[in-house]
């Protein structure tokens, strides 16, 4: 009777393995979405940003502790935002804004380095350096600098301004050098899950970097998209005294919009 009782067990977590895996299935994004991508009118003007992490295309959000670091970088300066997150409830999980003042001209570029995620299923840490570029009163310079961050893509095309079918491209960078021969995960950002997939694959496109650490992709729709570099970080970190690894996503959101 006791030996039945633990082959039922066995087979119990089996089904709750795949039932997870199957569940969890969708790709991690790290997000950071401004309320507005381009700020025009007379200065000053006020923009909410939200710090977030999800699977974008079915809209399923996971909790999300305060990030180690949140800020902007304009005309090569680095400012510490992060004290000004708010703790806020969005799809029954916890994401952080903030209101930020845009008072000078130049492309403000956010960004958001997240305490490292732990993925009971892949038994791995994910932390994914996420960051989105605000174009403030005309300037459009400094889009494609580097912030200096250890994973981020460094965009190639403008990343505002981009009319859906745009292609985007972009670079990555780990530690300040390119990654060849990784593969970029892309989703768009699926509000109200107003769009449905004929197929599982169709959610989340894949591309591969080349020699240089290059990509493009073209985006079909208007809205939100993101592109998220996968990197296996050298890290090992541990958790009830074993160590695991670190996936380290570069990751970026373009908006396009339709042609009218």
């Amino acid at each position: 009777m006791r030996a039945r009782s633990t082959c039922l067990t066995i087979i119990f977590s089996f089904i709750l393995s795949l039932c997870l895996w199957f569940g969890c299935a969708h790709a991690h994004f790290g997000v950071i979405l401004p309320s507005e991508d381009v700020v025009e009118g007379a200065p000053p003007r006020e923009i909410t940003v939200s710090c977030q992490f999800m699977h974008p295309f079915a809209q399923d959000f996971m909790e999300m502790v305060r990030p180690n670091g949140f800020g902007v970088a304009l005309n090569g300066e680095r400012r510490d935002l992060t004290g000004s997150l708010k703790a806020k409830s969005k799809g029954g999980h916890t994401v952080w804004e903030a209101t930020v003042p845009i008072n000078r001209p130049g492309d403000h570029v956010f960004f958001m380095i997240p305490a490292p995620y732990w993925e009971p299923v892949e038994e791995t840490f994910i932390q994914h350096v996420t960051k989105v570029v605000v174009d403030a009163y005309g300037k459009e310079e400094g889009w494609n600098d580097p912030v200096g961050l250890r994973a981020e893509i460094v965009p190639l095309t403008r990343p505002y301004g981009l009319w859906a079918g745009n292609v985007f491209t972009g670079k990555v960078l780990f530690e300040g050098k390119p990654m060849p021969d990784i593969p970029v995960e892309v989703e768009y950002y699926n509000d109200g899950k107003r769009l449905q997939t004929p197929c599982s694959p169709c959610e989340t496109q894949v591309v591969m970097t080349d020699p240089d650490g290059c990509f493009s992709f073209a985006m079909p729709k208007a809205g939100w998209w993101g592109f998220a570099a996968l990197i296996e970080a050298p890290d090992r970190i541990v958790r009830e005294g074993k160590g695991y690894p670190l996936e380290l996503g570069a990751v970026m959101w373009v908006r396009t919009r339709d042609v009218r």
